[in-house]
């Protein structure tokens, strides 16, 4: 796999295998089924001996208790408890330890340990390092992410005694780009979570408090307790329980085959719908709303890949009948706040990058257009955003620009390699791609041409 130093956008793993070599990928594949057979030798026999506490704090009125009550409950039942279950993923580091846990960070030293003396290893004990992140593959992702390693014990030590199991995640890698929170993150800590029914606590690791401000609508509905930033405790926690890492399924979706209780695309965005007070369920049907005109919102950009016609467009768009609307959104945008404007709209256009996530907003049988730039990456704009819109029941339009669209024109002549000819800078690497086509490109619609797929989209919402 190509060690990419930097990642953009909405530009995923996926994108990097397509971008690397076959034996790469052989080689992770390798790596993944060599990391399950050491997981499944350290872990698939593992139980809970015997437990005792040096100390327990009723600091925190959520989770802590003043008694001994709790303690004696682990201890009598921990010989039931049932063995770890390894479901360690290609994708993501994830596995849950079904037994009674330490949690601790002190310093760059951060740990979590089993209290047990069977741990189907002869010499009883357990050392291993984890990352607590989905793309455990790519390397710029990992660089970002804390290790914590795990470990056995034989005696439980606790500052803190938690009456809920715990779930461990990272707020490194690529969070703070749209797609990114919502694909390595959200949807990952909603079908981890879920189960719970609020019965969880969050443990961060690699802490962006920003990040728990902005989606803290989100968190507040997966969870009632305080999400506690572990990198900075200096108190050893105690769980009967914990989740490390986040389960992950596809971009930016669920794949319903994984379990027969798992939840849909369609549940998530019932979720979204609820925590955000989102009022409208589906898209206007031209026709049935006698009066009403279809809205369609207009995604920009402003350093790279954005629309330099964007009031010709939008007048364009008007013409035909068109309610436009436009919205810059970025890191610092409220949700809450562009969450409403795109469930307000029944269409939603955008050059292909993170803003296009918001579609996770729209009410159904919305459609989504997905202007694709000029560089061959048909099919990651298909993987990204193609296919996650019609997981969630959207109608899905793309547009492909021609060279004359594209702002690359002025820097390279018609019949250079980059405009003739993108594969070859493929060949050169993401880097060589993300720099060409991503960073230094913008769109001049052809807003003759692109009428032809306003009216399409039209004619779908009379449907």
């Amino acid at each position: 796999m190509h060690n990419y130093k930097k990642f953009s956008s909405s530009f995923s793993c996926y994108k990097q295998k397509r971008l690397g070599s076959y034996g790469a990928v052989v080689g992770s594949l390798l790596m993944a089924f060599s990391v399950s057979i050491v997981f499944k030798s350290y872990f698939c026999h593992l139980s809970v001996w015997r437990l005792k506490s040096s100390n327990i704090n009723a600091g925190n009125p959520i989770s802590i208790f003043k008694d001994t009550s709790l303690l004696q409950k682990l201890e009598s039942t921990s010989k039931d408890v049932k063995p770890i279950c390894n479901t360690c993923k290609p994708m993501s580091n994830f596995f849950e330890i079904n037994g009674n846990v330490i949690v601790q960070a002190q310093g760059n030293s951060s740990s979590i340990s089993i209290v047990s003396l069977q741990t189907g290893n002869p010499s009883g004990k357990i050392s291993l390092a984890v990352k607590p992140y989905v793309r455990k593959e790519n390397t710029a992702a990992m660089n970002l992410v804390k290790k914590w390693s795990v470990s056995s014990v034989e005696i439980l030590q606790c500052d803190l005694i938690h009456s809920v199991p715990a779930i461990l995640f990272s707020l490194g890698g690529f969070s703070g780009n749209h797609f990114h929170d919502f694909s390595d993150l959200v949807i990952p800590l909603y079908i981890t979570s879920r189960k719970f029914n609020g019965n969880v606590q969050f443990l961060v690791t690699d802490n962006r408090p920003w990040w728990i401000t902005k989606f803290q609508g989100i968190l507040r509905k997966l969870s009632a307790y305080e999400i506690i930033d572990i990198d900075r405790e200096n108190k050893i926690h105690c769980y009967p329980s914990i989740i490390v890492g986040l389960k992950y399924h596809k971009e930016l979706g669920i794949d319903q085959s994984k379990s027969h209780d798992q939840p849909s695309m369609k549940d998530f965005r019932l979720f979204l719908r609820s925590t955000y007070m989102l009022k409208r369920r589906k898209a206007i049907r031209i026709g049935d709303d006698a009066g009403k005109r279809p809205r369609l919102l207009i995604i920009t950009r402003r350093n790279s890949r954005s629309f330099t016609n964007i009031d010709r467009i939008t007048r364009m768009a008007g013409s035909l009948g068109y309610n436009v609307v436009t919205a810059e959104p970025n890191i610092s945008t409220s949700l809450l706040s562009i969450a409403q404007t795109v469930n307000s709209c029944d269409v939603l256009m955008g050059i292909h990058g993170a803003g296009l996530t918001n579609m996770v907003f729209l009410p159904d049988n919305a459609i989504l257009i997905q202007i694709v730039p000029l560089g061959s990456i048909d099919g990651l704009a298909r993987e990204d955003f193609a296919k996650p819109a019609m997981d969630m029941n959207f109608r899905y339009l793309e547009y492909k620009i021609k060279a004359k669209e594209s702002s690359l024109i002025n820097m390279y002549e018609l019949d250079h390699p980059t405009i003739r000819d993108p594969l070859s800078v493929h060949k050169q690497g993401w880097d060589a791609v993300r720099s060409t086509y991503l960073d230094k490109q913008n769109v001049k619609l052809d807003v003759g041409r692109f009428r032809i797929t306003l009216l399409k989209a039209l004619e779908l919402l009379h449907e």
